[in-house]
């Protein structure tokens, strides 16, 4: 008879870790316009990232006294993906590798 055969387990890293060696991660920034008004701006980031409201003003804030912000660093398709959602609130929005 056959005795057991143990068969060694690969080793497998999480996932996220493979991603950030090839992504350098993406920048979603919000531009000024003279448009939209800030209650609304910051309507738009509660919705869009599901932020708090302190933390959407702090945001807005940022647009309003600087001429932009950085909302958020992403993977490329997630930040691509969120400049869309602002472009259909009518927001100004880039997306911008992350310099390393």
């Amino acid at each position: 008879m056959a005795g057991t055969v143990e068969v060694p387990m690969p080793v497998i890293e999480p996932a996220s870790k493979q991603v950030e060696a090839r992504d350098p991660g993406y920048l979603v920034i919000c531009w000024d316009d003279p448009i939209n008004l800030m209650p609304y701006v910051t309507q738009v980031f509660q919705r869009v990232f599901g932020w708090t409201r302190a933390k959407a003003e702090k945001h807005m804030l940022e647009v309003h006294e600087q001429g932009r912000s950085v909302l958020v660093r992403e993977g490329f398709e997630k930040a691509e993906f969120y400049v869309h959602e602002l472009h259909k609130y009518s927001l100004q929005a880039t997306l911008e590798a992350e310099d390393k």
